[in-house]
C-alpha cells in the first residue's frame, strides 16, 4: 500500500521534463505557421512541402535503418494511408491555404482537428456525440467561417481557409487510423514510418524543388531548414516525450496554446495583426473544440 501511495504521489507532482517538452512543442509548432508564410512565394506550396518532408523522410529512413521494425501488413496499410493524408496532402493543403491566410488564423483552423476526430469516431467507432457535442461543433465551424471572412480586405470570404480546414480533416483521419497501431508499436517508430511513407508522393517534385531552392533567398533556405529540424524532427520527438509522461487528454489540452502563440509570433515577426472578426472567430473555434472534448470525456 505504501508503494502504491508513493507512485501516485510521484505522478501527481509537477513533471519538469514533461512540461519542458510541451513548451518546446508548442513554440516550434506555432512558429511553423509563421515560417511557412515566409517561405511561400519563392517556393510553391508543393515545393515547400517537398523541401520540408522529403528531407524529414530521409532522416526518418536513417532512424528506421538503425531501429528496423516492419509493421504487419494491416498496420502498414493503416500507416500508409495515414502518412499520405497527414504528410503529403496535409502539407500541400496547409501551404496553399497560408498563401493568403495569416499564420494565427491558420493555426486556429488547424486546431479544429479534435472536432473532426470526434465526428469520425462517432461514425467509425459508434461513439455517442450528444447535444453539446453538436453545439460545440457548430460553434467551432462558425468560428472558422468568421476567420475565413476576416482574413481578406474587409468582410470577404477567403476560400483558402477551407483548404486549411481540409488539412485539419486529413490530420483527424490520420489520427484515427494511427491510434490502434500506436498501441502495438513505439510512437517514434510509427512517426518515422509516417514521415518516410508520407514523403514518397512528393518525390516527383524534388527536381523542381531543388531548382527553386537554388534560386530562393537565403532566408527561405534557412526557413526550410528550420521547418525540417525544429517543428518536424524536434517537435515530434518532444511531443512523443510529453505523451509518454502525461495522459493523452492532459497533453492534448496544452495544444490549445498553439494558436495564440502562433498569433503572437506572427505579430512580432511578420507584423500580422488579426482582424476583430478573425480574433472572434479564433476564440469561437477553440471554444467549440473545448466543448466537444469535454463532452467526449464525459
Amino acid at each position: 500500500m505504501s508503494m502504491l501511495t508513493s507512485d501516485v504521489g510521484v505522478k501527481g507532482r509537477f513533471d519538469l521534463v514533461a512540461f519542458s517538452a510541451v513548451v518546446v512543442t508548442i513554440i516550434f509548432w506555432a512558429s511553423s505557421f509563421v515560417v511557412i508564410r515566409i517561405c511561400l512565394g519563392p517556393l510553391t506550396p508543393i515545393e515547400l512541402a517537398t523541401a520540408r518532408y522529403v528531407t524529414a523522410g530521409v532522416i526518418a529512413l536513417g532512424y528506421l535503418a538503425f531501429r528496423w521494425s516492419v509493421p504487419t501488413r494491416g498496420d502498414l496499410l493503416r500507416i500508409s494511408i495515414a502518412a499520405i493524408l497527414f504528410i503529403a496532402t496535409y502539407a500541400v493543403l496547409l501551404n496553399t491555404g497560408e498563401q493568403t491566410v495569416p499564420a494565427g488564423p491558420a493555426s486556429f483552423i488547424i486546431n479544429t482537428m479534435p472536432v473532426f476526430t470526434a465526428l469520425i469516431a462517432m461514425f467509425a467507432l459508434g461513439e455517442r456525440f450528444g447535444f453539446w457535442g453538436w453545439i460545440g461543433t457548430a460553434v467551432s465551424f462558425g468560428g472558422v467561417v468568421l476567420i475565413a471572412a476576416g482574413t481578406g480586405d474587409g468582410f470577404s470570404f477567403d476560400p483558402n481557409a477551407m483548404l486549411i480546414l481540409g488539412a485539419a480533416l486529413c490530420s483527424a483521419i490520420a489520427s484515427v487510423l494511427q491510434k490502434p497501431v500506436l498501441g502495438r508499436l513505439p510512437a517514434l517508430t510509427v512517426t518515422a514510418w509516417v514521415l518516410f511513407i508520407g514523403s514518397i508522393p512528393l518525390l516527383p517534385a524534388v527536381p523542381a524543388t531543388l531548382r527553386a531552392l537554388a534560386a530562393a533567398p537565403a532566408d527561405v533556405n534557412w526557413g526550410v531548414a528550420y521547418l525540417v529540424i525544429f517543428p518536424t524532427a524536434v517537435g515530434y520527438v518532444t511531443w512523443a516525450i510529453a505523451l509518454k509522461r502525461l495522459s493523452a487528454a492532459r497533453a492534448s489540452n496544452f495544444l490549445y496554446g498553439v494558436p495564440p502563440t502562433a498569433t503572437l509570433i506572427g505579430f512580432l515577426w511578420l507584423g500580422e495583426t488579426p482582424s476583430t472578426i478573425g480574433a472572434i472567430g479564433g476564440a469561437l473555434a477553440i471554444f467549440g473544440v473545448v466543448v466537444v472534448n469535454m463532452r467526449r470525456r464525459k
